[in-house]
């Protein structure tokens, strides 16, 4: 027997969600000239290109996009790798993105290599919140806050027809 899958966000919702988050990014950044926002790969990076270029339609902000990469099952075991130099981004506003925040594992991660240097600002932006931490991190910019069981998952779909679905 499959899973049932119960679409959460169609396409047109996931618009309406990055939109709203690209405009709670210009109000929390309204007074600053240039942030980086780091999309940690796969998914969370195509929403932050997505959210940079909304910005770039709302704000006259310069956004510089930069990749995070790491092993999100297993992020001791290899190094985190980021498509910038750490260093260049002393004293600047990063905004950290993600598709789901379940445990936290992974946007813990990748913040506390970023935070190696003194940045200006720091925040962290996921599309959807499941609320199962186990590390003590949360996402000042959510899309959606979903209630789920832990044996249920969710499935961020980016394409020609973006959905959401739980399974």
């Amino acid at each position: 027997m499959s899973p049932t899958r119960t679409t959460v966000l169609d396409h047109d919702q996931v618009k309406r969600k990055l939109e709203r988050i690209a405009h709670q990014l210009h109000e929390e950044h309204h007074r600053e000239k240039s942030l980086v926002m780091v999309g940690i790969s796969g998914r969370g990076m195509e929403l932050a290109k997505r959210l940079a270029q909304l910005l770039g339609t709302i704000a006259p902000l310069e956004v510089q996009l930069v990749e995070l990469r790491l092993d999100k099952d297993a992020p001791l075991s290899c190094p985190v790798d980021l498509s910038y130099p750490l260093e260049k981004l002393t004293g600047r506003v990063v905004v950290l993105v993600d598709d789901v925040l379940m445990s936290g594992r992974t946007l813990m991660y990748a913040a506390a290599h970023l935070v190696q240097v003194p940045l200006k600002r720091f925040n962290t932006v996921v599309l959807v919140d499941r609320r199962h931490r186990t590390f003590p991190i949360r996402a000042d910019i959510v899309g959606l806050t979903l209630s789920t069981t832990l044996q249920e998952h969710i499935t961020v779909e980016l394409g020609k027809r973006d959905s959401v679905h739980i399974s």
